[in-house]
Order: C-alpha cells, then sequence, then structure tokens
C-alpha cells in the first residue's frame, strides 16, 4: 500500500502531469512524470478506466500496480508526479515487467531533460 503522502488526489494534479509531463509507453501501460521541482516525496496516481476490466479485476490491477510502485519510490526523483494509465487489454503477467520499463524510461527522460 502507498502511504498517504505518496498519492496523488487531485483532479488537478493528475491533469498537470498527463498534459504536461514526459511520457512512456509499454503495451500494458503509459506513464507521465511531471517535475514539480519541489521538495516533497513523489506522488503517484493511477486510472484504470472501466474498458480495462470490471470493478473486482481494476481494484486487482491497482493492488499490484500500487505494490510494484513502492519499490521504485525511491527512484522516481523528489517533487515528482506519476500516473499510470493502464491499457485495455492488460494482461497480468507482463503488468510487472511493463511497470518497470514504463517507470525506468520516465526517470532516464526526467534526468536527461536536468
Amino acid at each position: 500500500m502507498l502511504p498517504r503522502s505518496a498519492r496523488l488526489t487531485t483532479p488537478e494534479d493528475f491533469a498537470r502531469t498527463t498534459k504536461s509531463g514526459f511520457r512512456a509507453t509499454s503495451k500494458s501501460l503509459v506513464g507521465y512524470l511531471y517535475s514539480t521541482g519541489a521538495t516533497h516525496p513523489a506522488r503517484c496516481g493511477l486510472v484504470i478506466s472501466k474498458n480495462v476490466a470490471g470493478s473486482v479485476g481494476r481494484h486487482k490491477l491497482a493492488r499490484q500496480i500500487r505494490h510494484g510502485l513502492i519499490t521504485h519510490l525511491n527512484q522516481i526523483p523528489s517533487g515528482s508526479l506519476v500516473v499510470i494509465r493502464v491499457l485495455p487489454n492488460t494482461s497480468y503477467k507482463t503488468l510487472i515487467t511493463d511497470l518497470d520499463k514504463t517507470i525506468t524510461s520516465l526517470v532516464e527522460k526526467t534526468m536527461a531533460s536536468t
């Protein structure tokens, strides 16, 4: 479970991250990272539409993604906002490897731009 301080909660943060942030894609995920330059810990949010799965399936995916994000929180620069969007027809088997690749790609793009 992500700590409360590591969660995105406002629609404005989600919009800012998806519209202005760096973008990385994989077969099952699209990741966005927006660096605010603040000193607070990185915060993460998820977007899982009804096209992906039913309610139980979406919650299962969300738990798996949150669990995977915990291992990457120290890798993400401080002050960053991260949004993970799950694409339809996502396989549970490839989810974590795609998440690892997506986060790594986002962090590399961020470091290359600074």
